[in-house]
C-alpha cells in the first residue's frame, strides 16, 4: 500500500503521517505540502514532497513516480479562513478534489477527502443531527464540503472511484496548531493557559460544538480506508463525533485542574454565526454500524492529556 498524503503540514496530516507509517511502513507514506519549510520538517520522519494539487501535471507525475494506491487529500481552506476569501477558499478546496479524483480515476487509487460539520447549516436539525439530512451551509467551507461529499460520490457511482470520506468535527490536537477554523479555541485556551495563564474566547460561552480528539480522529482516516465496501451503505460522508461541550463546560473542567486559570470572552461575530448553524450533537451511529467506528476518548480523557502533553513543550 503506498500513500500520498496531500496538505500533509496542516493539523491532521502532521500526525496523520506516523499513524500512517506505524500501520503500512514508514517507506510506503509520501508527505507532499505546498510549503517549503512544512515539506523540509517533515523530511525529518518521513518521504516528503514539495507539491500544489492544483498543478495536476506535477500531482501526476507524484502519482507515477511514487506508484500511489491511495491518496488523502487533506488540502482545504477552513471556515473562518474561507469567509475572508471564499473565491480562493472554493479554487483550493475544490480544485485540489476534482485533480485528487481525476487522477484516483485514471490510476485506480482510493480516495480519502474528509468532509465537516461545516457542511450543516441553520436549517439542519442541531440535536443529534442525522446521517441523512437537510444541508445548506452559509459559508464557503460549508459550500465545499458539501459539494465535495456530492462529487466523491459521483466519482464512485459513475466511475467506480474508492471514495471515503468522515465529516470531522473539531479536531483537538496537541502537534500542529490548526488554521482558521472556528472550533480552533478548543486548541488555543489549552496553550494560552499554560503559557500565559489567561484565554479569550471569540466563541460564546453557550455555543455547542461536536469535538474529536486527534487519536480518534487518526483511526477514523484509517479505519474506515480499511473497512469492508461491501458494508458501506454511506461513503461520502459519515458522522463521526466523540464530545460535544460548549466553552464554558470546557473552561470550567479546564479551571478544575488549573484553578489560577482565567477566562473571559471577546466574541468574533463571524466565527458566532458559523459556530451557531453548525450541530450542537451528531448522530454517529450508521459509522458505528457500517464500519465499526468507536472513539475511545472523552472530554475528561481528553483535557488531562492535553494538559500533560503542552506543560512537556517548555512553552
Amino acid at each position: 500500500m503506498n500513500v500520498l498524503v496531500v496538505g500533509a503540514g496542516g493539523q491532521i496530516g502532521t500526525e496523520l503521517i506516523p499513524h500512517l507509517q506505524k500501520q503500512y511502513g514508514q517507506d510506503n507514506i509520501i508527505a507532499a505540502d505546498l510549503k517549503e519549510d512544512v515539506v523540509k520538517r517533515l523530511k525529518e520522519g518521513s518521504i516528503a514532497i514539495t507539491l500544489d494539487a492544483l498543478d495536476i501535471k506535477n500531482y501526476t507525475e507524484a502519482i507515477k513516480k511514487y506508484k500511489i494506491d491511495r491518496i488523502y487529500n487533506l488540502v482545504a481552506l477552513l471556515s473562518a479562513t474561507g469567509e475572508n476569501n471564499p473565491q480562493l477558499a472554493w479554487s483550493v478546496n475544490m480544485g485540489a478534489l476534482l485533480n485528487s479524483l481525476e487522477l484516483a480515476r485514471e490510476f485506480k487509487c482510493s480516495v480519502f477527502t474528509p468532509s465537516s460539520i461545516g457542511a450543516f447549516g441553520h436549517s439542519t436539525p442541531h440535536n443529534l443531527t442525522p446521517q441523512d439530512t437537510i444541508m445548506r451551509p452559509n459559508t464557503m467551507y460549508g459550500v465545499c464540503k458539501v459539494s465535495g461529499e456530492l462529487l466523491s460520490d459521483y466519482y464512485y457511482s459513475r466511475f467506480g472511484v474508492d471514495t471515503r470520506s468522515v465529516r470531522f468535527p473539531g479536531i483537538i490536537s496537541n502537534g500542529a496548531l490548526p488554521g482558521g477554523g472556528t472550533t480552533d479555541y478548543a486548541v488555543e485556551v489549552f496553550y494560552d493557559i499554560i503559557k500565559k495563564g489567561h484565554y479569550t474566547s471569540p466563541i460564546p460561552e453557550n455555543s455547542f460544538m461536536d469535538m474529536l480528539y486527534i487519536p480518534d480522529a487518526l483511526d477514523a482516516c484509517t479505519q474506515l480506508m480499511d473497512a469492508d465496501p461491501s458494508k458501506l451503505r454511506h461513503r461520502n460522508s459519515f458522522n463521526v463525533t466523540a464530545m460535544s461541550f460548549t466553552p464554558e463546560i470546557l473552561f470550567n473542567e479546564i479551571k478544575k485542574r488549573i484553578p489560577e486559570a482565567i477566562f473571559d470572552y471577546n466574541v468574533n461575530p463571524v466565527k458566532a454565526e458559523i459556530a451557531s448553524s453548525w450541530p450542537d450533537s451528531m448522530d454517529d451511529s450508521c459509522a458505528r454500524e457500517e464500519w465499526g467506528w468507536n472513539p475511545k476518548w472523552g472530554l475528561q480523557e481528553m483535557i488531562d492529556d492535553m494538559i500533560c502533553a503542552i506543560r512537556k513543550k517548555n512553552l
